[in-house]
């Protein structure tokens, strides 16, 4: 992830002449999009069901997919979302359980970050608990003050609402997302 967010990502907006963005990123992006914003200037942060440190509730979920993929039909409902089901999952997969990813934790760099963010967390996901969101608070630039903004970090930690808050709550999550970059400068 920090490749991803150090290296490709910069690349990638340079190519195409953004500067400044709002990242929006779910999951493992959601970690991308807050460690760019960690090292790079961004207009805002939105993290959908981020990660910022592996918790117990993960590896267990993570294992059970793995279960689930081996012998019964995740492969198949995964499939016609990915070009290379099995890459794409076994990317996923197996860095997750490793031992040395249990050691994974952005903490230290999201205290650089500068710039509003926006983390949204569902209550029954089954990859992370509020700790990771209430994390980025705490620690996202001054204890969860934006220093440039004077605006606390935004926190929208959902109901009915596992891994993807875009799609188990879709109108909450579009709605928040809009008021973000609406006050946004």
């Amino acid at each position: 992830m920090h490749e991803e967010a150090w290296q490709v990502l910069p690349e990638l907006l340079h190519a195409l002449q953004i500067e400044k963005p709002v990242l929006i990123g779910h999951s493992d992006g959601g970690s991308i999009a807050l460690l760019h914003a960690s090292r790079f200037a961004v207009s805002g942060v939105v993290v959908l069901a981020p990660h910022v440190l592996v918790e117990d509730v993960a590896i267990a979920s993570i294992t059970q997919a793995r279960i689930a993929y081996e012998s019964g039909d995740l492969r198949a409902r995964l499939a016609p979302y990915h070009a290379d089901v099995d890459g794409a999952f076994w990317q996923w997969n197996d860095v997750w359980l490793s031992k040395g990813f249990r050691n994974f934790d952005i903490r230290e760099e999201c205290k650089t970050i500068a710039a509003p963010v926006l983390a949204i967390q569902g209550y029954d996901d089954p990859y992370g608990t509020m700790f990771q969101v209430d994390e980025i608070a705490r620690v996202t630039v001054l204890g969860g003050t934006d220093v440039l903004h004077n605006k606390p970090v935004e926190l929208l930690k959902i109901e009915a609402c596992r891994h993807s808050p875009h799609r188990d709550q879709t109108e909450k999550t579009t709605q928040a997302i809009a008021q973000f970059l609406q006050n946004l400068p």
